[in-house]
Order: C-alpha cells, then sequence, then structure tokens
C-alpha cells in the first residue's frame, strides 16, 4: 500500500489494533501481509490461522502500546472507540489514525457503547491529527456476528414476531465486506485533520422488512409480524432470559427499535469510493459463508 498523499519518507506500516476481532480479523484477511497486528491476547490471534506475527499489549497499557505503535504509518483501531484518546496519545506524531466508531452515537436512548463513542470521537476530533472516525450502521455478514445470526436463530423459534410500532423504523445495515473496504480506502486517503463518516447499507428499510429478508435468505418460512407495544416486549425479553438456548434481547435494544436509522451513503460514496452492496446479496454472501463454514 502506498502512503497516498502522505510526506513519510519511511516504509508504510499498517499497525491493526483488536486485530484478532471481527472486524481487525476482517481487515487483516482482506490485506493478507503488509500489516502489523497488535492484540491483547496471543491465543485469540493465533486461533484466527493468519500466519503473520502479531504484537500484545493490552490498549489501556499506555507505555505498551507504544512500544508496539512506535514504527506506524497508520493506525486502524477495531476496538471500541472509547479508548481513542490512548491510541491517539500513543501513536506517532505523523501517523495516519483510524478509528471504527457506530452510528450509536445518534440514538435517543445512549447507553454506555453510545457515550463511549461519542467520547472517542469528542477526543478524535480535538486531537488535530489527520484521519477518520468511520461511523458504520448495524454490521452483519462478519464471521460469528450477532446481528443476522442472532436474529435468525430467534426465527427459527418463533411463530410470530413481536416488534414495536409493527417494525416500522428504518434501518440501513452494512456488510462487513463493505467495512473492509472502508476502511481500506480510508488509509489511502490524505485526510486534512481529523473527520467523521457515516458508512451504511445502500438504502434504509424498515425493520419488519429487514427481518423477512433474513428470514428469506435462511430458507426459514416469511415470518407473521405483529405490532406491540415496547414496554411489553421488555418485560418479555427479561423473562426469557430465564430460557435455556433463547437467544437474548435487552431492553435497550427494543427501545432502539422505535428510532430511525437512516443515512445518506453519498460522502462514503464520494470520499471513500465505496458503493456498499444491496441488502440481498448480502445476505446471500452471509449465509452461505455460515452454511459453508
Amino acid at each position: 500500500m502506498a502512503a497516498k498523499g502522505s510526506s513519510m519518507s519511511r516504509p508504510v506500516q499498517v499497525h491493526i489494533i483488536g486485530a484478532s476481532g471481527r472486524s481487525g480479523n476482517a481487515l487483516c484477511r482482506s490485506m493478507q501481509a503488509g500489516f502489523v497486528p497488535v492484540v491483547r491476547d496471543q491465543d485469540k490471534w493465533s486461533a484466527t490461522g493468519i500466519d503473520v506475527a502479531a504484537r500484545v499489549t493490552d490498549i489501556t497499557d499506555a507505555a505498551g502500546l507504544h512500544a508496539a505503535l512506535a514504527d506506524a504509518t497508520h493506525i486502524v483501531c477495531c476496538v471500541h472507540a472509547r479508548y481513542a484518546g490512548a491510541v491517539i496519545d500513543a501513536a506517532p506524531a505523523d501517523a495516519r489514525l483510524i478509528f471504527l466508531g457506530s452510528t450509536r452515537k445518534f440514538t435517543n436512548w445512549p447507553d454506555t457503547h453510545g457515550s463511549g463513542v461519542l467520547a472517542g470521537e469528542a477526543a478524535f476530533l480535538a486531537s488535530g491529527r489527520s484521519g477518520v472516525m468511520l461511523h458504520p450502521t448495524m454490521i452483519y455478514g462478519a464471521q460469528g456476528e450477532d446481528n443476522v445470526q442472532r436474529l435468525a436463530a430467534l426465527l427459527r423459534r418463533l411463530p410470530i414476531v413481536p416488534l414495536p410500532g409493527g417494525g416500522k423504523a428504518l434501518v440501513q445495515p452494512i456488510h462487513q465486506d463493505d467495512v473492509t473496504r472502508a476502511i481500506r480506502a480510508a488509509l489511502e486517503h490524505a485526510w486534512n485533520g481529523p473527520q467523521t463518516l457515516v458508512i451504511a447499507g445502500p438504502t434504509a428499510l424498515p425493520y419488519a422488512d429487514f427481518v423477512r429478508a433474513v428470514a428469506s435468505a435462511a430458507g426459514l418460512r416469511r415470518p407473521h409480524v405483529i405490532p406491540v407495544s415496547a414496554g411489553l416486549l421488555m418485560a418479555a425479553a427479561n423473562l426469557a432470559r430465564c430460557i435455556p438456548r433463547m437467544p437474548k434481547v435487552q431492553p435497550d435494544e427494543i427501545r432502539r427499535l422505535l428510532e430511525d436509522k437512516a443515512f445518506d451513503v453519498r460522502p462514503m460514496q464520494q470520499i471513500l469510493g465505496v458503493s456498499p452492496m444491496p441488502l440481498p446479496a448480502g445476505l446471500a454472501r452471509t449465509f452461505a459463508s455460515q452454511h459453508n463454514s
């Protein structure tokens, strides 16, 4: 990878923090070589089967992180955005920084996840460092992800699907492959100062239609969606925790199903040159890989 738009004279060194996680693992597999994995757990990294030596440190270990990133020209942080400040403090002064945030920052019901994203974004924007924080919508299609797979597991058990408001609120999920493409494009872009960018699937759709699309891709019967109050569903979710093998749904997840999550992808296309795949194609790829694994 060339350091496009960069004045750096030393060889490009792309350090990937959280390389053994879902997005980090997918990014490493797409690159195959020319990167430095930075992980907390050597055994977990070894289990990925990727034959690249990792640097092992905890992101909360300031000295260890500084040593691991000492020769980095580009840094991709795939761990939670709340750690952006620690990465900024440990990174070389001229390293280009790519962070993964989340559109959870836009929720009307903030939780620790969303608040952490906002704090990390604030630290990055205040740093003046060149790079970008990418804010993906719901990511599906990653190895071991629990969005689409967990929903499919629920659909196999439930004869009906109760949704708050009948599932009319909009969602705009993005496939892991498009997240990976966006990160790689961000590595090539000449960022001037800190910026943020939402990355999402091509179009928003009602959550009920998303549920039906997942069922179809998984080879399941068309689900019967019924509108139920959010309060009743949250009470049912608490009871479901006592049922063995029943996928767990948190009350906050139900509450967030009442708000639209729809975004303009033109900035993503114009700045990164990435046009995300349609949901049917992404779901077909997701379940094909699941059956082949």
